[in-house]
């Protein structure tokens, strides 16, 4: 695909030992494209990065700033690490409506915090629907459909009130129809953007007016980024490194992050690897002549040899 650009290195001994290609957007606070890399207005599968626009959705659908506040909406719009404290939250929104986590319909999982999974191992335990990266969401989900008395089990059908409601609000922050429509891996409809739409999407909400709804899900994300992640988490890491921004990745080597300034960033690995994208959108960033000094530890990737680091993966400015 020679549309696609050289986006970062894995360099290994001093060798270049494998390259990461794909697209990247950087958007300045005008909205206007300063940085455009590859395929920036093809359609792209967001993933979880969707995931702030899918609580916005849950929130202007009527769950109430009562349910959805602070860190509850945080991991509403996370991918949490499948801590403790994380489904205890969880367990407290769902208890709020009535419900269980039977009512999840998310997949069964391991927690994404290895600590937490080896201790859960121990005690005998199993894959849970709650332990899923993606149960905050599906718990704010759940409370916007009691609140509305919509059919609580079909909630994950593209034709149902909420994901429709989450149609609507992803393509007007986007400023674009969805391109496609999928299942994303925890089962929830998934609308495709164009790279350069997905970047504006997340900006609208760092932009939004103080108290609105857009905004408080930013401001939430910001405020709580142990909600958005976790332990050790990137996504939570970059946001205490780099105070103001919203960091939120997707699965397949999808990365968004916004600024308090309105800088925004998107980005998508076309091999679906991860490991590079806080670091192309650091570069971006840096590009478009943000200051994100004080997140610098995140511009490298140590490749490691015998345990040691032999290298580094590097975005290609």
């Amino acid at each position: 695909m020679p549309e696609l650009v050289a986006l970062a290195e894995v360099i290994r001994s001093g060798f270049v030992e494998s390259v990461h290609y794909g697209s990247a957007v950087g958007l300045g606070p005008s909205g206007r494209a300063e940085v455009a890399l590859g395929r920036v207005d093809a359609p792209v599968l967001p993933r979880s990065s969707a995931k702030p626009f899918q609580a916005l959705a849950c929130l202007t659908a009527g769950a109430g700033a009562r349910a959805l506040a602070g860190p509850r909406l945080a991991i509403a719009a996370g991918s949490h690490t499948g801590e403790d404290f994380h489904v205890r939250l969880v367990r407290e929104l769902l208890d709020d409506y009535g419900l269980d986590f039977a009512a999840l319909a998310c997949p069964p999982s391991w927690p994404e915090d290895q600590a937490t999974m080896y201790e859960l191992i121990r005690q005998g335990q199993d894959v849970s629907r709650e332990r899923m990266n993606c149960s905050g969401k599906h718990a704010a989900m759940l409370a916007a459909c009691v609140a509305n008395g919509w059919d609580v089990p079909s909630y994950l059908s593209a034709a149902h009130p909420l994901q429709l409601q989450v149609r609507s609000v992803t393509e007007e922050l986007a400023g674009e129809k969805a391109a496609h429509v999928a299942v994303d891996g925890c089962g929830a409809p998934l609308f495709g953007l164009s790279l350069t739409g997905l970047a504006r999407a997340v900006q609208a909400l760092v932009l939004a007016a103080p108290g609105s709804a857009p905004r408080q899900v930013a401001d939430a994300m910001r405020e709580h980024p142990e909600y958005v992640g976790g332990t050790g988490h990137q996504n939570t890491e970059l946001m205490r490194a780099l105070p103001g921004a919203l960091a939120k990745g997707g699965a397949e080597g999808v990365l968004v992050v916004a600024l308090a300034s309105g800088h925004s960033v998107a980005v998508k690995v076309i091999d679906g690897s991860p490991r590079a994208t806080t670091a192309i959108a650091l570069a971006v960033l840096r590009q478009m002549g943000c200051d994100v000094t004080s997140a610098a530890a995140f511009e490298t990737v140590d490749v490691l040899g015998g345990g040691v680091p032999v290298g580094r993966i590097v975005a290609r400015s």
